[in-house]
């Protein structure tokens, strides 16, 4: 199959599914013309905020693993309830989501089968705490150890045990659920 125009839909059909590449509208709303000296370039600007403020950036991370401690902390002291289960979603569904800009992307993959724990399990109660406390401790472990020359394989033998002991016990927990099991199991079907 020969690789999607970025500017138009592409389907991809297998036997059991297709996958729908959406048009990127994106493209057509930034200018491909270069800037005369002097002129506003809104990407050039945007990409010096960012750089100015790199700085910032792992005090924003230790603030984010500190936030999802305490949510981990508030789970283990008073259990899953509603609040207690979204404080800890929402803590690691962010760090998934900024671990890239704030220049430690190797903690998403962590923080992103925290995630998945919590959105397919049906019964939160069920979760061992041992298993959130695994996943929190490997967020602020690979981020702890980013600067090491081995942290991209020591993450990814880390994340790849994460994601072995989660997927059995999402296999464990939604046994009875064979829809919801086969689409949590099966390969990913977003484009890489």
């Amino acid at each position: 199959m020969a690789p999607p125009n970025k500017n138009t839909a592409a389907i991809a059909t297998f036997g059991d599914h297709e996958v729908i590449t959406p048009e990127n509208k994106l493209r057509k709303a930034v200018s491909v013309r270069r800037y005369a000296p002097g002129e506003d370039d809104p990407v050039a600007r945007a990409e010096q905020a960012l750089a100015a403020l790199s700085s910032e950036f792992s005090t924003w991370m230790d603030a984010e693993c500190e936030r999802l401690d305490k949510a981990r902390r508030n789970i283990a002291a008073t259990g899953f309830g509603k609040p207690n289960k979204e404080a800890l979603f929402h803590a690691a569904h962010d760090i998934k989501g900024e671990a890239a800009t704030f220049g430690f992307p190797l903690v998403a993959v962590a923080a992103d089968s925290l995630c998945r724990l919590l959105e397919h399990t049906p019964d939160a109660t069920r979760i061992p705490v041992q298993l959130v406390d695994q996943h929190v401790d490997a967020v602020r472990a690979i981020y702890r150890e980013y600067a090491r020359s081995d942290a991209k394989q020591l993450a990814g033998e880390l994340t790849k045990r994460l994601r072995a002991v989660t997927d059995e016990f999402l296999r464990h927990e939604n046994r009875a659920r064979p829809d919801v099991l086969q689409q949590i199991m099966g390969p990913s079907i977003a484009p890489e």
